[in-house]
């Protein structure tokens, strides 16, 4: 079997942190072959070198494997060339085992290109939307960093002895940060019980009990340390959502869309167009491809006319962890995922049923960005759905198995 060639001025990249193996296959008027093997450094200068040399070669097409993070600043100067580049998933070029070297990995990169065998490339947003990604992804780490810190703030005052969280709801409240300040500087009760807030007023005579209690310096240097980190990454993540309202206002539109979901915020909004953008022809034509891309729907796995695990794919962490973020949100709201939700989680267990939610939400996003309009709960009643389904077989198997007198 002979396979025509799509490309005739192709190039394939072998990406790593020192060196780049790039190889290139032209064909001439001729149908005659030409291949060229260089590496090339990964400092600046050297990319130039290997734009010019690319640029030179008039290159239609060039390849690279979408590992790592290496491979960002270099699409982002050949982008700048208009060159086309295309980022593949390394799952779907790998070639057979045996002979792997950088230099075969760069040509193996060049002939897939020429003949048209990659199955798909990875999805690279534009320049602003790859901006606003970043410091989302940096939010999401730096909010992971702030639960983490409440946690081992929970955790020192249990180990202390002073379990302030019996009395006060949230250890990071004006009132709790209060009682653990003046703890850590050994202030008068009276000074500490003016400044405390709201409900924890009624609670003096259990708080007193505390304060009573002597931290010793080891415990007040952790305590203060602590509050301290908070206190900071509290002022970062102000800075970073004033930065990200202000690199988000071109697309506030398709914000606003997805903040009439049930369960979306402004950050959680702003968070999924930075992940996959507004133009969703880009993944498809049908809602369930761009679930696919996302991870969200069930996996593919039949053999034999048997289907095994339908277990969901590696795919991107940050849509798949917002999702399930935004659908545990969902599900406490009077919508329709709500009553999705209690049909699903009977048979499904609450982790798949969140799953599933994500799937219909992000099915929900797909037509509401294609379509350009605010979101308007249907009111399905799924609950009435489901048994208007299976009324007839419960019955029957309730009759059969005694729990209803069939002469009644």
């Amino acid at each position: 079997m002979t396979i025509n060639a799509i490309c005739k001025r192709v190039a394939g990249l072998d990406v790593h942190k020192k060196i780049i193996v790039a190889s290139v296959v032209l064909e001439d008027s001729e149908g005659q072959l030409f291949e060229e093997t260089r590496e090339f450094g990964t400092l600046p200068r050297d990319l130039d070198l290997l734009r010019d040399w690319l640029s030179e070669l008039q290159i239609e097409i060039t390849v690279m494997e979408s590992t790592g993070v290496y491979w960002k600043d270099i699409h982002a100067v050949l982008e700048k060339a208009n060159l086309s580049v295309l980022v593949a998933n390394a799952k779907h070029i790998k070639q057979v085992s045996g002979r792997k070297t950088d230099t075969t990995d760069s040509q193996w990169l060049a002939y897939l290109a020429r003949c048209g065998l990659l199955v798909g490339k990875s999805f690279i947003p534009e320049k602003p939307l790859r901006e606003l990604r970043l410091l989302t992804r940096y939010r999401i780490k730096l909010t992971r960093m702030m639960a983490s810190e409440k946690n081992r703030l929970h955790k020192t005052l249990d180990a202390s002895g002073l379990r302030l969280g019996v009395i006060v709801s949230d250890l990071s409240g004006i009132s709790a940060r209060a009682v653990i300040n003046g703890m850590i500087l050994q202030q008068d009760p009276e000074e500490i019980f003016s400044q405390l807030r709201g409900v924890v007023k009624k609670k003096k005579a259990l708080l007193l009990q505390l304060i009573e209690k002597p931290l010793s310096p080891a415990q007040r240097f952790l305590l203060q340390r602590i509050l301290s980190h908070m206190h900071s990454m509290e002022l970062e993540l102000n800075a970073l959502d004033t930065m990200i309202r202000e690199l988000a206002q071109p697309y506030m539109d398709y914000c606003h869309i997805l903040e009439t979901i049930p369960g979306i915020d402004f950050i959680g909004a702003v968070t999924l167009v930075a992940e996959f953008g507004v133009d969703m022809s880009q993944f498809g034509n049908k809602s369930t491809q761009f679930c696919s891309w996302a991870g969200m729907c069930p996996g593919n796995n039949e053999s034999a006319g048997k289907r095994k695990s339908g277990k969901t794919r590696k795919a991107n962490t940050y849509v798949r962890s917002m999702m399930c973020e935004i659908s545990n949100a969902a599900i406490k709201t009077k919508s329709q995922f709500k009553d999705k939700y209690q049909t699903l989680v009977i048979r499904k267990g609450h982790k798949k049923a969140v799953v599933a939610i994500g799937h219909k939400i992000l099915r929900v996003i797909y037509n509401l960005f294609t379509q350009k309009k605010h979101y308007e709960d249907p009111g399905i009643n799924y609950g009435e759905l489901l048994v208007s389904r299976n009324a007839s077989r419960w019955l029957k198997a309730l009759t059969q198995y005694g729990f209803i007198n069939q002469t009644s």
